[in-house]
């Protein structure tokens, strides 16, 4: 046990990395999006590739906890259950591409996605055609590519909620639902390929307990009223992540 709090303590730029996940907890408890887009970019400027994603997906669970309660009583449980299902299958094959890419490569796609996304969004991009069954397991199936490759789980289907219009609430409690399942999805399978090591696991909890408090807290502002000035600040928090994270300032 000392030896795993020592390993926690000698992660680089240990202090970053908390102060970084706080402030996503926040954004992700009154938007219910958002951790990856914030946590990703800043961390894999100290950590490898693989490390960021295990440790993107075992945070996850402390939001987790403090979300999906209340989110289970208006999420749409049967599109979302449809959305994870789509990423069962795809989540290995981003998993097989972030081990043969070197680091910076993987930096460059995870800042260009969230990129690529907080442009559509702040630029107003509507999809106004039909969702079907075949376009809802398609965007299952490139978020659990792009979560595999960079930890990035939700970008794909965040922008598809944002995008489409759909009111806050149900916004915010479908995206922590499908999040919360492509966490666990994402974790057992690093398991599986033995990518997880006890040193991960303590630093996954101990960030865990910042980003539960400061879950708990956003979910306290969240109010449907002020559904614009959530989404701006959010849209603010991720561009800031997402510039501070290019691999160029190294």
């Amino acid at each position: 046990m000392p030896d795993l709090f020592g390993s926690v303590l000698a992660t680089p730029g240990l202090i970053w990395l908390i102060c970084t996940i706080g402030v996503a907890g926040i954004v992700r408890g009154f938007s219910g999006f958002g951790t990856a887009l914030i946590f990703v970019p800043i961390a894999n400027i100290f950590l490898p590739a693989t490390d960021v994603i295990a440790i993107t997906m075992l945070t996850g669970f402390g939001g987790t906890a403090a979300l999906l309660p209340r989110a289970l009583k208006v999420a749409e449980i049967k599109e979302v259950s449809t959305l994870g299902a789509a990423s069962i299958l795809t989540i290995p094959i981003g998993l097989w591409a972030m081990l043969q890419l070197d680091h910076d490569t993987v930096r460059w796609i995870a800042t260009g996605i969230a990129a690529v996304m907080l442009s559509a969004l702040v630029l107003g991009w509507r999809y106004r055609g039909k969702i079907d069954l075949k376009r809802l397991l398609g965007i299952g199936g490139v978020a659990g590519i792009f979560g595999g490759m960079t930890g990035l789980t939700g970008p794909a289907v965040i922008l598809f909620y944002l995008a489409n219009g759909a009111r806050a609430e149900i916004v915010r409690a479908n995206t922590i639902l499908f999040l919360a399942i492509l966490d666990v999805i994402v974790i057992a399978n690093m398991a599986i390929r033995g990518l997880l090591t006890l040193e991960l696991l303590a630093l996954g909890l101990t960030l865990s307990v910042p980003y539960f408090v400061t879950s708990r807290i956003g979910q306290t502002l969240f109010d449907p009223n002020y559904e614009k000035t959530y989404r701006s600040v959010a849209y603010a928090v991720i561009a800031l992540a997402v510039l501070t994270g290019l691999p160029i300032w190294d």
